[in-house]
């Protein structure tokens, strides 16, 4: 029951992620969440974001930010990465990530997704076939009714590492 908002993968920072070995699995678009994923909740991109994108770009990946986010914000971190990007995405609904493949020019098979929250992110994601990693958030501070969602996904999180554990062992 609980299966649909468990990630593909879980790790400690989109930016561990190994991108390359993605590409060369035949994955061409990248769909990411800003906040809390990328950069603290508000953030403007930093150095590690500009290079990320950077060096996506050059391994040649299409990039998409997908937020929930208004498009003043969006914009704001979007200005030196320039990626696509869709605001107000509604997520979990899987129109933002379906308009993100489109502007990419990527199907369900040839995209994944990386985002720090199970009942939005990962759960939209799982919701349009798309592989999903699920990383952890940059920062602690993150406005009440995050917080309020964190409490449950301690929940669904311990049973996806019973699960992984069962199937390692």
């Amino acid at each position: 029951m609980l299966e649909i908002f468990y990630p593909d993968e879980y790790l400690d920072s989109a930016y561990v992620i190994d991108y390359a070995d993605f590409y060369r699995r035949g994955y061409r678009g990248i769909v990411f969440d800003i906040d809390n994923t990328l950069v603290p909740h508000g953030a403007p991109a930093d150095e590690r974001a500009r290079a990320l994108f950077s060096y996506l770009g050059s391994l040649g990946f299409s990039c998409c930010l997908l937020s929930n986010n208004q498009r003043e914000r969006v914009e704001m971190f979007n200005r030196e990465i320039g990626a696509y990007f869709i605001e107000n995405a509604h997520k979990p609904s899987r129109k933002g990530y379906e308009r993100a493949m489109e502007a990419m020019g990527t199907t369900r098979s040839t995209t994944l997704f990386v985002g720090d929250q199970l009942f939005t992110d990962v759960y939209g994601a799982r919701r349009t076939g798309l592989y999903s990693i699920l990383v952890k958030p940059i920062h602690p501070k993150e406005e009440i009714q995050i917080v309020f969602k964190r409490k449950l996904e301690r929940i669904v999180l311990y049973f996806y590492r019973k699960q992984m554990k069962r199937k390692a062992g």
